[in-house]
């Protein structure tokens, strides 16, 4: 019997699979799918997701730097509002390629990992979990003491142990236009409802053009209407569901949530790599696999952690539904130089962006 089974090896998965193996913990990851594909996620990522990146791969995965935004209540020709930074704010990285490193960073560490295998079935029961699993070979079941679901928005894990959803699932869509563009601001749109539209330069990859909007909004129209302000058709598109709002609970009683299937994610941006990291590694740290009363110890590590910059990230992602007037005069009052951490709400209140507003 294996000590965990983990689902999933997007960044959570991986990260945590990586983590728990040098543990010395008996580790088998499966992937339904080739590591990384499809895309369905941005490359715009803080510095700090490098960090959980093996230091001889990080060079193969850079793209560009950022040194801010320009936030925008219209197209691209309308006013701009720019926040910025002297040093680097932020990297855009090689999607596809960050999982293929951090899921062979785990099979180093002595993870099993499996690509082209999809749980099928996730049964839980007093003394350990029963995987069924289809893959090349036909099916198969595995036991372990746990399972990771780290499988994404639509968890499949979550589902089978009763775990809550995510309070919301938002739709979102990426293109690509292969015009090279080596420019360090990101362009932020506040004109769709609930969330907004980006374009990112991703140097000699190209532009990134993406959006994100609640369920029914028509993303793939507002998407061309998007890109057609901006004068481009985009060679290829993806898209994939953002869960915002992690549920009360991401544990049962032998089986634990990371990343997107725990909707560990940023609710200003939808972004969850570092969020999904973060908790990989409280979850590594505090649980045992062999004492499944640790899971509440995994419960109360990320939250502590995480919850408060979450909390804060809500009421900032409100913002984007206020009066265009009341905008303006907010974006008005502190665009320029910043002192903030793109991860992190709380440092809106930090001295380091009071000393910025300060020196205007």
């Amino acid at each position: 019997m294996r000590d965990v089974i983990v689902v999933g090896a997007g960044p959570a998965g991986s990260r945590y699979a990586r983590q728990a193996a040098s543990d010395g913990h008996d580790v088998l990851v499966f992937e339904q799918g080739e590591i990384g594909e499809p895309l369905a996620c941005s490359g715009h990522v803080s510095t700090d997701v490098l960090e959980f990146v093996p230091p001889e791969d990080r060079d193969q995965l850079h793209q560009n730097e950022i040194h801010g935004a320009r936030f925008h209540l219209g197209g691209p020709d309308s006013r701009a509002y720019p926040f910025y930074k002297d040093a680097v704010i932020s990297h855009v990285i090689d999607r596809v390629e960050l999982d293929k490193v951090l899921a062979r960073a785990a099979s180093e560490a002595g993870a099993e990992v499996r690509d082209e295998h999809t749980v099928t079935d996730v049964e839980e029961r007093e003394d350990c979990i029963v995987v069924t699993v289809s893959g090349p070979d036909g099916v198969e079941t595995h036991r372990a003491r746990m399972v990771a679901g780290c499988d994404g928005p639509q968890s499949r894990v979550r589902d089978a142990v009763s775990l809550p959803d995510p309070a919301e699932l938002l739709h979102g869509v990426l293109g690509f236009d292969a015009d090279s563009d080596d420019g360090d601001f990101v362009d932020v749109h506040l004109t769709v409802p609930r969330f907004f539209a980006w374009r990112i330069p991703r140097g000699d990859a190209g532009v990134e053009y993406g959006l994100a909007v609640p369920p029914g909004e028509a993303a793939g129209e507002r998407f061309e209407t998007f890109t057609d302000s901006y004068g481009v058709k985009t060679d290829r598109r993806c898209s994939g569901l953002i869960p915002i709002g992690s549920p009360e609970s991401v544990t049962s009683d032998r089986a634990f949530l990371l990343g997107d299937a725990a909707a560990q994610t940023k609710p200003f941006t939808g972004g969850g790599i570092r969020y999904g990291m973060t908790a990989a590694d409280h979850a590594a740290r505090e649980i045992d696999p062999a004492d499944p009363a640790t899971l509440a110890d995994y419960e109360r590590a990320w939250r502590r952690d995480l919850g408060r910059e979450i909390r804060l990230g809500t009421w900032v992602r409100r913002g984007y539904s206020l009066p265009r007037p009341i905008q303006r005069v907010g974006l008005g009052l502190f665009a320029g130089e910043i002192g903030v951490h793109m991860d992190e709400p709380s440092s809106l209140f930090s001295r380091a962006q009071l000393r910025a507003l300060l020196s205007r």
